[in-house]
């Protein structure tokens, strides 16, 4: 093989330099050790990388044309060394984190990106499943993190860092008749609410949702909020989501916020990163927390 890691950093340096000596002195070697480098890579390629002629080499046809591939390898082995020391430091093979399906649209991606930034090489994987199931993920070790709402009571398996808020709204469709009945500016009360199917996102094995949403003695479920928005738009009850989950079919006149007489319609949560105190986090994990935090801290800083 006749690159190497060292052959690949000396053939840079002098490309950088313009010069062996150059070269050496960034290197800390001897120019007769550069020289010494250049023509065995010459030698071993088949090729001249530097025309000797003048003063000072001059780099050939064919070193420009190994160039950019000669620095793409060496910011791989930078990366692959930087990796190999944060596996030391206690950074994961992989991060998971399961996400809440309401909490897609929450900022969490601009951290994610930074993540990525510092340890390029690190494998994550998203999931996105109901509150209750992100939180059973997270109790099984199949996921380091999970992003859901606040939960109505602590767990003492869990610990948490507050990244933000969301509100949630009470909607159904303008044509639901219960909205009909109440003709024109009319309102519904919290009977009304009580004895109208809700929808209700849940855990897909379990079926729990938070208690704190269930109003109505008739209840459908699903684990998706896609899902619950089609069965809201379709007129088939009414439920809790977030409003910016919703901003577009409000915006559309396909739902609308439910307008209540005596009850809030409305209903603000805090959005929790959860990690479980019976596993040790890793540095990736670690470092994403305080991303989030960074983020939040951001936001209500520009407002």
């Amino acid at each position: 093989m006749a690159f190497t890691s060292d052959s690949v950093q000396v053939f840079l340096a002098v490309l950088d330099h313009g010069s062996f000596s150059a070269a050496a002195r960034s290197l800390r070697r001897v120019p007769s050790a550069v020289s010494m480098a250049m023509a065995n890579l010459e030698a071993e390629l088949q090729l001249t990388l530097f025309d000797r002629g003048g003063r000072e080499p001059v780099p050939t046809a064919a070193a420009r044309a190994l160039e950019p591939q000669a620095r793409q390898l060496a910011a791989q082995l930078r990366q692959l060394d930087a990796h190999a020391l944060a596996l030391t430091q206690g950074l994961e093979e992989r991060l998971a984190i399961a996400i809440a399906p309401e909490l897609l649209s929450a900022p969490w991606s601009a951290p994610l990106a930074q993540l990525a930034a510092e340890y390029p090489l690190l494998q994550v994987e998203v999931l996105v499943a109901p509150q209750a199931d992100a939180l059973a993920l997270l109790h099984a070790g199949r996921v380091q993190l999970s992003l859901v709402f606040e939960r109505p009571s602590l767990d003492g398996r869990e610990s948490f860092q507050e990244v933000g808020n969301e509100t949630l709204v009470a909607v159904m469709a303008p044509t639901h008749p219960a909205l009909v009945a109440a003709g024109p500016g009319g309102t519904l009360r919290e009977e009304h609410l009580t004895n109208t199917r809700q929808i209700i996102v849940a855990g897909r094995d379990t079926g729990s949702s938070d208690p704190r949403v269930i109003f109505a003695r008739h209840i459908w479920r699903t684990d998706n909020p896609v899902a619950a928005l089609g069965l809201l738009e379709a007129g088939l009850g009414w439920g809790w989501l977030p409003r910016s989950f919703v901003r577009s079919q409000l915006a559309g006149g396909t739902l609308v916020e439910i307008p209540l007489l005596g009850l809030t319609n409305s209903m603000a949560l805090y959005v929790d990163v959860v990690w479980s105190l019976e596993r040790p986090m890793g540095l990736g994990a670690r470092r994403f927390v305080e991303l989030m935090q960074q983020a939040r801290e951001a936001r209500h800083a520009g407002r």
